[in-house]
């Protein structure tokens, strides 16, 4: 059983596991959709799935709420460490989608943003939408307040379940919000001229794509072919499909995975 976080493009990468494992035999069914971190790790861990694509950084503070590490080797080898014994890290893609603090060109331009402390002396005006999860996790709002300044009063977060997706999006696009978090590669930004603020203090740890494996389901050829996947996507593939999914063409997860394991010669079993 492979699973997926809330938000398109873990669909995306979870239903192209799905397919590349079914070309190699696999016996394969899907649980999209499951939520976030704190929803599918307990189920990866208990077996109701197998197998999930995650990101390196966040699921290293998930497991380390005290890890330091931001590099992506540096995550990676930190990640190693904290996994434990029931679960199997695949390799990490070099595909990367790192959370952002985003917001609109109109109020870059107005408070004269360009980086994530810049915020701060507007910390009284902000309202910040972000998953619910966003306002205690490490690299969330406690991140932003102890690395930058910038103090988001409980009551002007605004909390938004769909991963950085449309409803997040139209909020800070209708000016509801003067801030989000926002995945890079989210098509969103291009299209409405978002403004990604920069992050010189690593508020935002590496976050390359990894399957994640329960011990129990692991093979040889089962990981063969989840690093198979991971070796051809990169960051600009996540952004293409992204832009597919989420974007005019309104394509399905798992119509978009199949054309790219097609276009990737991943619809064969492994030489």
């Amino acid at each position: 059983m492979i699973g997926s976080a809330n938000f398109p493009e873990s669909e995306t990468v979870a239903s192209i596991y799905a397919a590349a494992l079914r070309a190699n035999g696999f016996d394969v069914s899907t649980k999209l959709n499951i939520g976030s971190r704190e929803a599918y790790m307990p189920a990866l861990n208990d077996g109701s799935i197998d197998v999930i694509p995650d990101y390196t950084g966040n699921l290293l503070l998930y497991l380390d709420p005290n890890a330091t590490a931001s590099s992506s080797p540096d995550v990676a080898a930190a990640l190693t460490k904290a996994i434990g014994p029931d679960l199997v890290l695949g390799t990490p893609a070099p595909g990367e989608d790192k959370d952002a603090v985003v917001v609109t060109k109109e109020t870059a331009d107005r408070w004269q943003l360009t980086a994530i402390g810049d915020l701060a002396s507007h910390s009284a005006e902000i309202k910040f939408a972000g998953p619910p999860e966003f306002a205690e996790r490490p690299a969330g709002l406690p991140g932003l307040a102890a690395k930058y300044g910038v103090i988001v009063a409980p009551q002007n977060f605004v909390p938004i379940a769909d991963g950085g997706g449309p409803a997040t999006v139209d909020a800070l696009a209708k000016g509801d919000v003067t801030a989000a978090n926002i995945f890079t590669t989210s098509p969103s930004i291009k299209e409405n001229n978002f403004v990604v603020l920069a992050d010189p203090a690593n508020n935002f740890p590496a976050q390359n794509v990894i399957p994640v494996v329960r011990n129990e389901k692991y093979s040889p050829k089962l990981m063969a072919v989840l690093n198979a996947v991971s070796q051809k996507l990169t960051t600009d593939e996540l952004i293409a499909l992204n832009t597919q999914v989420s974007g005019d063409s309104k394509t399905e997860p798992d119509d978009a995975a199949q054309e790219w394991i097609l276009a990737h010669q991943l619809d064969k079993p492994l030489g």
